[in-house]
């Protein structure tokens, strides 16, 4: 089977192949820690643990980088005024973001690079840059000139006569200057982009040291004066310390194609004389229930505490952003949508349990063991498609209904139940839903669940009561219903 994904640098879907054979080193945008990541965010972060994934399904060892941009312009906005340094202020924001990936189940990334822990190799490639006359200073400040890399725009398919002069924001908030957004609006921090740049269009690598940020303990020591690296030299400077001069794919959400990744590639490019990623992906944006792109910088989204809070279970979410659309199609948040994940996941769950729970036949139906290799082929060759996990799945719920009504008449035998487990080790290999949330966890909440409705038989209505605010403690919400007491995660 070849794997083909949808490269966004030639718009077309090419076969994948490393540069080194057998291993893959990719590069993804990990979060700006100023606030707690977004479900918009979260849909990119788990595309790119589908990625990494189908990769290692695929036999590829994978470097994973994800960085964690722990300095711009909203941080140190924020740290202004709270008062604290940089460092400070992002702590509870890093720590949210591993928990919420620990919820989520993404595989931990190989490493996890900051911003503030990489200035030197920044500073190196911005002194490469300026004595190769591709970047210059002005006022204090270093500027990329734009001029001298004749292919920029190649990524975003963008025409260059459309870098008008005075266009100094792209869409998407980020501008080519050295302007970064800020929440609510223009801020006092926000230094704006200078009329004696030699172009409008240049954007910023290293910004020149400002009173606040050295309180902030955000200003570091260069050749070219006392100051801190812009947005974008930073995925460039880290992403050769840990994978070299050349990635094997670099992955983002498309709003960060342009300019964050074009301006990458320029001055990676600029500065290593190498091609500086073979494979882009982009996955699309995530709309709110209105139909809007979810945003941090306008105010309005919903952090997966908001979800967990809701009562969603973090790996119906998962299923949901992952599962219901493909990664380049847009996707709009619901709680409709949330609830129709929770079931399916129930489903597969429920499929997969009773296949391994179940007692082989003597006879095996031979028309249902040629359809789950069929099955398991289509499963294999929708992700190999691009990532088309929606299309996979789609095909083991029709499996699943046949597999059920076949247990049911006893036309599982040994060969179709052996197929049916791997079908499920293949869909889990992706989804990653049908392990139990802790080791020993069902078992401990299924004996105090029994406890309690023990007591309430009882009359000890206190004691109920007692076990309902135990398990509430331990993040286990109870609902009582028709069919029995259910239980779930919440935070």
């Amino acid at each position: 089977m070849t794997l083909r994904l949808h490269n966004t640098l030639t718009a077309t879907k090419d076969v994948f192949e490393p540069v080194a054979a057998g291993q893959v080193g990719m590069y993804t945008c990990g979060p700006t820690v100023w606030n707690y990541a977004h479900a918009g965010n979260l849909r990119a972060f788990l595309v790119y643990d589908l990625v990494r994934r189908h990769l290692q399904v695929s036999g590829y060892d994978v470097t994973h980088v994800m960085n964690l941009t722990d300095i711009d312009d909203r941080i140190l906005d924020q740290a202004m005024h709270a008062g604290v340094t940089i460092g400070d202020y992002v702590k509870p924001y890093v720590a949210a973001f591993f928990e919420d990936m620990g919820a989520l189940r993404a595989q931990p990334a190989t490493h996890y690079p900051r911003a503030t822990e990489h200035i030197p190799e920044m500073v190196e490639m911005i002194s490469e840059l300026i004595e190769n006359q591709h970047a210059y200073i002005a006022d204090g400040d270093v500027y990329f000139r734009i001029a001298s890399f004749p292919t920029y725009g190649a990524l975003s398919h963008l025409d260059r006569a459309g870098l008008r002069a005075g266009a100094r924001i792209a869409q998407g908030g980020r501008g080519l200057g050295s302007a970064e957004p800020v929440p609510g609006g223009a801020s006092s921090r926000i230094r704006q982009d200078k009329y004696d740049k030699e172009s409008v269009s240049d954007f910023a690598l290293w910004k020149k040291a400002q009173p606040d940020d050295e309180k902030l303990g955000a200003a570091w020591d260069a050749p070219f004066g006392r100051g801190r690296p812009g947005w974008h030299i930073e995925c460039s400077a880290m992403s050769k310390r840990y994978l070299g001069v050349t990635l094997d794919i670099h992955a983002g959400g498309v709003d960060l194609m342009f300019p964050h990744h074009e301006n990458e590639i320029a001055q990676s490019e600029a500065a290593n004389h190498k091609q500086f990623a073979r494979f882009w992906l982009h996955s699309e944006h995530l709309a709110d229930a209105t139909g809007e792109k979810m945003s941090k910088s306008a105010g309005g989204f919903t952090t997966l505490r908001d979800l967990t809070d809701a009562g969603h279970d973090p790996v119906a979410v998962r299923f949901f952003l992952l599962a219901s659309a493909h990664y380049r199609t847009r996707l709009r948040l619901s709680t409709e949508s949330l609830h129709a994940a929770a079931e399916q996941v129930r489903r597969l769950r429920e499929f997969a349990d009773r296949v391994q729970r179940s007692t082989p036949s003597d006879v095996d139906d031979g028309d249902l063991l040629r359809r789950i290799g069929e099955v398991r082929t289509g499963y294999r060759e929708a992700l190999d498609d691009d990532l088309n996990l929606p299309q996979g799945v789609g095909l083991v719920f029709e499996l699943a209904r046949e597999a059920n009504a076949a247990m049911d008449s006893g036309r599982v035998g040994e060969r179709s139940r052996d197929a049916l487990l791997l079908l499920v080790d293949d869909f889990d290999a992706h989804l990653d839903i049908v392990r139990s949330e802790e080791p020993g966890l069902a078992q401990e909440v299924a004996r105090l669940i029994a406890e309690r409705e023990a007591a309430r038989k009882g009359r000890d209505f206190g004691r109920a009561d007692q076990i309902r605010e135990e398990l509430r403690e331990k993040g286990i919400a109870l609902e009582d219903s028709k069919e029995g007491v259910r239980w779930r995660r919440v935070r």
